[in-house]
């Protein structure tokens, strides 16, 4: 094949130039994630670039321009294995604002059945409670719940709003060690081929049916949810996170079909439990802060409309975040899945 150096050169020049600039702003920038556009511009430019490699590879002439490709190529080809990736260092910031919510949204169906245990378990839980009230003594372990609800409520409103004085601190840290080690517990669970993850949701469940539905029968609507919302939405998705884990983990177990070995599936699945159960370790972390420093307070002293309206803005919050946030990381690994691919096929 003859070929006319100069004006092949000419002609492919900015294309050459476009994909060098793309791997300039890669190297200024490790963190920086294209989007699936830019991704698809990116392996064309690449699939360009060594197609022309080719063609000038026979050339004794212009060795300059053939070293120039041959360097453009290994540059995109390492980017294209994350080469880049081996030396960043941990960053707190990447991974629990993408990864985390990354990592959620590719095992949502997961989080999706974990939920509906649960509800099941409060449907279950509140119809008892409805249906023979005796049965509080069975389904809610704690004894303050035992009590009147009416009775409760009085006895909060009049307290000093301060009965755990300047144990606030050692309060709040042991929420937050006890609520991680149950979510943990409920991830390990899978083990059990999901079967101790699902019961103890919906044990859960049960509790918290039957909390609300006392509570509402007896007409502290308010307070119930004053008392609940700030730190139970987000403390009952970190718990349900714990059962996304676990039921995650027991799909790897059982395999459903999938023709991986037993090993594989779990070395697949185990940086993604590890993203998982840490994210969710942070989320109780605040969540254990706001039941000590924020929920004990009940009026007069904090107004149950405001109590409210915080638990439902961190509902809302807490949604966007999961459903949004780290939209890059999924454009990272869709880059990874597509380049991958279409390199495996040219080989």
């Amino acid at each position: 094949m003859i070929i006319d150096l100069g004006k092949f050169s000419r002609k492919r020049k900015t294309y050459w130039e476009e994909l060098e600039r793309v791997l300039d702003s890669l190297d200024k920038n490790p963190e920086r994630s294209m989007d699936v556009e830019e991704v698809k511009r990116f392996h064309y430019l690449y699939q360009a670039a060594s197609t022309d490699l080719a063609k000038i590879a026979t050339f004794s002439a212009e060795p300059g321009l053939r070293r120039y490709l041959e360097n453009l190529v290994a540059r995109a080809y390492g980017e294209i294995h994350e080469n880049r990736g081996k030396r960043k260092r941990f960053s707190f910031k990447r991974f629990f604002f993408k990864r985390f919510p990354a990592t959620f949204r590719k095992h949502v169906r997961f989080f999706q059945a974990a939920l509906a245990v649960m509800l099941a378990g409060c449907l279950f839980g509140g119809a008892a409670v409805v249906l023979d009230p005796e049965a509080k003594s069975v389904l809610m372990p704690f004894p303050h719940l035992q009590t009147d609800p009416s009775e409760r409520v009085e006895r909060e409103e009049i307290a000093d709003n301060d009965n755990i004085g300047g144990r606030k601190a050692s309060f709040s840290s042991y929420l937050m060690t006890h609520n991680i080690r149950v979510t943990i517990f409920v991830l390990a669970l899978g083990m059990t081929w999901g079967v101790g993850t699902v019961a103890v949701l919906f044990a859960n469940g049960v509790m918290l049916g039957a909390v609300v539905a006392d509570y509402l029968a007896a007409g502290e609507t308010a307070f119930l949810f004053g008392w609940l919302l700030p730190h139970g939405a987000v403390e009952i998705p970190a718990i349900l996170l714990g059962g996304q884990g676990g039921l995650l983990l027991a799909a790897a177990l059982i395999g459903f079909g999938k023709r991986a070995g037993f090993r594989q599936r779990l070395r697949e699945i185990t940086p993604d439990l590890t993203v998982i159960v840490f994210g969710a370790a942070v989320l109780l972390v605040w969540a254990g802060i706001i039941e000590a420093f924020f929920s004990q307070y009940h009026e007069p002293i904090i107004p149950y409309e405001v109590k409210i309206g915080f638990g439902v803005a961190e509902i809302c919050a807490l949604s966007y975040f999961l459903s949004r946030a780290g939209r890059s990381a999924d454009s990272r690994d869709v880059r990874q899945t597509l380049i991958g691919a279409k390199m495996v096929g040219n080989k």
